[in-house]
């Protein structure tokens, strides 16, 4: 019989993780929901954070963004001063599911499985957050680009909670974001591949990183710096060149690995042609 431990306070859900076994943290529900229905959750202790102070928190200064666990993703979608401080994050959140998903599911969550097809970790990647996590050691800080290890496997120990992520603000005076999606089946369904591409400009060189979803058994992270003064077309071709190293897509009934791999160049393509045309350039 599955048991619901409702804690007040983070101290509380550290000792419980560190105290029952097998003990998952439960915020927004929806990724629980779908690994019980697909039989590959076996835990009946479920600990409820939705009380604990601090983690429905959204704090902006000139430097970060900084979202509590708790947050939801339509929250991030929404809120203005996600919109204005991160908009590449707020563009690929608002990608997820649909809105009645949106406004249940949490940030933590979102990321707690490390499920390779997430929209929201694309984004997360290039923009260079930090994973805030838990437990009755402390807190730690983590990279979210060493935070997804393997196939469905993230960094986070059984006795650890995800408690904040903190996202450096987007630097658009002198940068352009771009979130794409490709859904084979519907809109609202897991993306066959998606990207997102962010273009910076800063001391004489031009920097393009990509953040790949569902092309491979995790989320991934590339970086390509040139001269800003090299074609459009040129960057492009490297881009892809890079992306074609990572891409190894995982066959499902969105498609093939080949149908996979060349929507995913496609995407590429389009998104890095997109922000080249935006990002200011000395």
């Amino acid at each position: 019989m599955a048991r619901m431990h409702r804690p007040e306070t983070l101290d509380e859900v550290a000792a419980l993780l560190a105290s029952t076994e097998d003990a998952m943290v439960y915020g927004g529900g929806t990724a629980i929901q779908i690994l019980r229905k697909q039989g590959i959750l076996f835990t009946d202790d479920f600990i409820d954070i939705s009380r604990i102070p601090g983690l429905h928190d959204i704090t902006v200064t000139d430097e970060y963004v900084t979202v509590g666990a708790m947050v939801s993703v339509r929250e991030m979608e929404q809120d203005p001063r996600i919109r204005s401080a991160i908009p590449l994050a707020s563009a690929a959140y608002s990608r997820v599911a649909n809105p009645r998903v949106r406004n249940t599911a949490s940030v933590a969550g979102n990321i707690a499985h490390g499920d390779y097809r997430l929209d929201p970790p694309t984004s997360l990647l290039v923009l260079d957050a930090t994973v805030i996590i838990t437990s009755i050691r402390g807190t730690r800080e983590l990279p979210i680009r060493e935070f997804f290890v393997d196939f469905q496997a993230t960094d986070v120990a059984e006795d650890e909670m995800i408690s904040a992520i903190r996202i450096p603000t987007q630097q658009q005076h002198r940068s352009a974001g771009r979130f794409m999606k490709f859904s084979s089946l519907s809109a609202n369904d897991w993306p066959c591949a998606s990207v997102a591409a962010l273009a910076t400009e800063h001391s004489g060189s031009l920097t393009v990183q990509l953040g790949l979803g569902a092309l491979a058994p995790t989320s991934v992270y590339l970086s390509l710096t040139v001269d800003p003064t090299v074609g459009d077309q040129e960057i492009i071709e490297a881009a892809l060149d890079l992306a074609n190293s990572a891409i190894d897509p995982i066959a499902d009934v969105r498609g093939g690995v080949e149908y996979k791999a060349r929507i995913g160049r496609v995407i590429v393509e389009d998104a890095v042609r997109s922000v080249l045309k935006e990002v200011p350039r000395a």
